[in-house]
């Protein structure tokens, strides 16, 4: 595995607003991207791993590789997580910043 594989960014405060119209759709643009608990399970392994997982997902979860790539598109597009190919395969890892806003725009409910 790449040691720059979802290399950590340095923490930037997010001072866009938690309340408001835009704050609202991005909100449910994350709730519909974790809204199957498979992408939910997938989340808590990534936060739990708190580092690149290349094929290990597929081994943890009881259906096949292509259902959970399907999922994982699903929170990629969101902003979730983030994926870098390494050789034939595709490493994802946790976006933190994207998860601090969700836990921000959930907190101001």
């Amino acid at each position: 595995m790449d040691a720059t594989c979802c290399a950590p960014r340095p923490p930037a405060p997010d001072l866009r607003p938690v309340e408001g119209a835009e704050a609202e759709a991005e909100l449910a643009m994350f709730a519909k991207a974790i809204g199957h608990p498979l992408r939910v399970r997938i989340l808590r392994l990534l936060v739990e791993k708190n580092r690149c997982v290349c094929g290990e997902l597929v081994d943890e979860l009881p259906v096949a590789q292509s259902t959970v790539s399907q999922h994982l598109k699903v929170l990629k597009d969101a902003g979730l997580v983030q994926g870098e190919i390494d050789g034939p395969r595709v490493c994802y890892c946790i976006e933190p910043r994207a998860l601090r806003r969700f836990k921000a725009l959930v907190g101001a409910l």
